[in-house]
């Protein structure tokens, strides 16, 4: 392939990614729905950690953590897809996403935890350094990505890179099953990253 090739190429990915980057900047949550997510989250943050629901305790929290989502609303809620009503997006997290992501992560670390057990016992194990693509775009989706991975036994997230063609995460897997990135990802990542595609772009 010659360098006009390569080139053009180099050009034509580059101008996909600035294509995706502005639907996904049109797909931001306005300012004022980012400030009341916010605010309810650091307030659901701030009667967990007081307990204190008491009047007085109330009055407290409230401005606190309002004036704290103020100037936070944009790290928080930044990566959130622009869906619908802001009433439905909390409601509908509430009773169906954070549900669904706690069995999808329990049947996990059920099966990890098995799995790695086997291992031990057999001592079969086959670990190296495994690289995976990500669909997701933003920080936010990329780091619980990470983290959901990490949690699970048998898998360390090692590094995260961002490249033109997209994400790459490099995975330390206990017994690895296969080199090719788009097999290995399936194993690794399960539904975690199709649920994670459902609220952050």
């Amino acid at each position: 392939m010659s360098r006009v090739h390569l080139y053009l190429r180099k050009r034509l990915e580059e101008i996909r990614d600035r294509y995706i980057y502005e639907i996904y900047e049109r797909q931001k949550l306005p300012p004022w729905e980012r400030f009341l997510l916010t605010w309810i989250v650091l307030f659901a943050f701030w009667l967990g950690i007081t307990g204190d629901i008491t009047p007085q305790g109330l009055s407290l929290g409230l401005p606190t953590t309002g004036i704290i989502a103020f100037y936070m609303r944009d790290l928080l809620t930044d990566d959130i897809r622009h869906s619908k009503h802001l009433v439905w997006k909390i409601l509908y997290f509430a009773f169906l996403y954070l549900p669904q992501y706690l069995i999808i992560m329990a049947f996990r670390l059920l099966e990890s935890n098995i799995k790695v057990a086997k291992h031990a016992i057999l001592m079969d194990i086959n670990p190296g350094i495994v690289r995976i693509k990500t669909g997701l775009h933003s920080n936010t989706g990329v780091t619980i990505l990470a983290n959901s991975i990490t949690l699970t036994p048998g898998t360390l997230t090692l590094d995260v890179v961002k490249k033109l063609d997209g994400t790459y995460l490099y995975v330390h897997w206990i017994d690895v099953e296969t080199l090719n990135v788009e097999k290995a990802g399936e194993i690794i990542k399960g539904d975690i990253e199709e649920w994670l595609k459902k609220v952050f772009w």
